[in-house]
């Protein structure tokens, strides 16, 4: 069972990040590039820096690669301090800044992808599930925020 429920996890964490794969989707557009990669991949730091609805993308961006570290922090047992407000003080980067943001957010989900084999679903499983919900949550803001970036352009 808890090879399976690993399984079904880590199908559903790479369709928040990575997009749908050839067998369709379970939430997100049946296309490439849905996820939050793709949404975010190309942009620039100006696209990404730009104000909508009080928020960047950037800001977006670094939000889930803080809650990601945050789980993963948790599950490893480690003593810290979460700062939530730090996450969404992004309002401009530099093209360098940007990139650092995407490296780490990928990074971020790549190591949860592989924890998620080792680690005791049976004490992590809710928060495992959060980290799906709250990133899909951020992924559809990501996708209105560019739909207002191409309607600006």
């Amino acid at each position: 069972m808890s090879e399976t429920l690993a399984r079904s996890l880590k199908m559903l964490l790479k369709e928040t990040f990575e997009g749908p794969g050839n067998g369709g989707s379970y939430y997100t557009e049946s296309k490439p590039n849905t996820g939050v990669f793709g949404t975010i991949d190309g942009l620039t730091a100006e696209d990404a820096s730009r104000s909508i609805n009080g928020a960047t993308i950037a800001a977006h961006s670094d939000h889930i690669r803080y809650y990601l570290w945050v789980i993963r922090t948790m599950i490893s047992g480690e003593n810290f301090e979460k700062d939530w407000g730090a996450s969404w003080t992004i309002h401009h980067v530099d093209e360098v800044k940007w990139a650092e943001i995407r490296e780490g957010l990928h990074k971020e989900y790549v190591t949860l992808l592989e924890e998620i084999n080792t680690i005791d679903l049976g004490k992590w499983l809710t928060n495992v599930n959060a980290t799906i919900a709250h990133s899909a949550y951020h992924l559809g803001a990501l996708r209105q925020m560019l739909k207002s970036l191409e309607i600006e352009k």
